[in-house]
């Protein structure tokens, strides 16, 4: 059995425009016929009545009335005073009175059905009475109502025009779909050509502005994003898989060189050459596992963290005393301790790879501006690194946040990091509502993370 559902869009209009313009078609031909009906009907009832009065005048004036009628299909009747049918027409010869008598002072209008006419024929019958000698005579005039459908042609003409007007809304309706539908039909036959998404491959976009345009322009919205996600990943992919292979060819040149001169070395040099290797391997997993769970979208926790105390508690775990802090108390976000913990950790660590001398960490707080004031609704929490090694030049501010992105191709890997610290740090930022970029400085390289201040009744709680 086909449901409903497996109907096409077209048919399912189209069907319902038909079903619709049949039945207001129908209700317009019945609306017609009985205006057609109602107003032939009164015609009728004025020329009987018209008919009526000018023999009721007759009769007053004692002229003879001959013919009564000359129309075929009309009856009349003149009752004397006693009530007996002093002259008819011959098709109701040696008949009775057609109608009850009217009063003498008004004339009258109905509809008798049988009685002197053919049985099943129904006569709209006028009466009115005519004083003649002293006595009120009647005088009725009669003729068959008129049919619902009025006349043949005009039932037929109706009828036919309002078949021809269903058919047409419904070829009109069935047209306008499938011209709606036919950038979405070129849609679906575009998106199923796409092997691969592609920077140049888009779906048409039709000229007109409406739901369909607006579909065509998310979709190819979607498409841009979806061929930036694939061409991350798989740039991604290609990194990680390089950073990868360096330290296994590392502790795989270590090994099979211990295995052809076993005697030039032992175990414990062995495990040292390739100790630090598997370090940097165990470093990059690690950060690839933590992109991973910042990118699962799971929801991070929220409570009250003293940024203050959250760097002074770092600088006193690292002991080093190149570092200079200037922390304004009491700068108060809500986020999750752990990960802003390890924004600092890395900036901190990407500052220490770098300095000459000496790194200043500095947190404060500010008013949000206007430019910001949805991103920060309740002020700025500002967490700044700085460190006064050799900077970063403008144009590559943005690479270094490039996943395994590194400036100085030549320098050493294990002093360059996994090249997954900075891109964490800003992912980190991000998760919490907040910025991390890089601002101008005479010298060295300063980070700045901008995070929201928590909400004081959240301080409170």
């Amino acid at each position: 059995m086909v449901t409903w559902r497996c109907i096409s869009v077209t048919k399912r209009i189209t069907l319902f425009a038909g079903t619709l313009a049949v039945l207001l078609s129908a209700l317009l031909a019945a609306t017609l016929l009985l205006a057609f009906h109602e107003y032939a009907t009164q015609t009728l009832t004025r020329e009987l009545a018209a008919a009526r009065g000018r023999l009721a005048m007759q009769v007053e004036l004692r002229q003879p009335v001959t013919p009564l009628t000359v129309r075929t299909n009309r009856n009349v009747q003149i009752v004397d005073y006693l009530g007996a049918v002093v002259a008819s027409t011959p098709q109701l010869d040696g008949k009775p009175v057609m109608a009850g008598s009217p009063g003498r002072d008004q004339s009258s209008s109905s509809v008798v059905c049988g009685g002197v006419f053919p049985s099943g024929e129904c006569d709209i019958v006028v009466a009115q009475p005519a004083l003649r000698d002293g006595h009120f005579w009647t005088v009725y005039v009669a003729s068959p109502t008129i049919p619902a459908y009025v006349e043949p042609w005009l039932a037929a003409t109706v009828l036919g025009a309002a078949a021809a007007l269903a058919a047409a809304v419904t070829l009109l309706a069935r047209r306008i779909v499938v011209g709606s539908l036919r950038p979405v039909a070129m849609i679906q036959t575009e998106l199923d050509r796409m092997a691969d998404v592609r920077a140049d491959h888009r779906v048409p976009v039709p000229g007109s502005q409406d739901e369909i345009h607006d579909l065509a322009e998310t979709v190819n919205r979607t498409l841009t994003r979806l061929h930036a996600a694939v061409t991350q990943q798989r740039h991604f992919t290609s990194n990680a898989s390089h950073e990868l292979r360096t330290p296994i060819a590392a502790i795989q040149a270590e090994v099979e060189d211990a295995l052809h001169a076993p005697d030039e070395t032992t175990v414990t040099a062995l495990g040292t050459k390739i100790l630090s290797s598997l370090e940097r391997l165990q470093a990059i997993v690690d950060d690839l596992l933590l992109i991973t769970r910042l990118e699962s979208g799971r929801p991070l926790d929220h409570e009250p963290v003293d940024l203050a105390a959250l760097v002074r508690a770092e600088c006193r775990h690292r002991g080093d005393t190149t570092v200079n802090c200037l922390l304004e108390p009491g700068v108060m976000v809500s986020g999750d301790r752990a990960w802003l913990s390890r924004l600092l950790t890395n900036l901190l660590d990407n500052a220490e790879r770098h300095a000459r001398s000496k790194t200043t960490v500095q947190v404060r707080q500010l008013p949000a501006t206007r430019q910001d004031a949805h991103r920060f609704p309740h002020g700025v929490a500002v967490l700044e690194v700085i460190d006064d090694g050799p900077g970063i030049a403008e144009s590559e501010r943005e690479l270094v946040f490039q996943r395994f992105a590194r400036l100085d191709t030549a320098r050493d890997r294990n002093r360059g990091g996994t090249g997954l610290g900075l891109p964490i740090a800003r992912q980190i930022a991000c998760a919490h509502g907040g910025t991390l970029r890089i601002a101008d400085t005479p010298s060295g390289a300063h980070f700045v993370a901008r995070l929201p201040l928590a909400l004081q009744r959240q301080l409170v709680q």
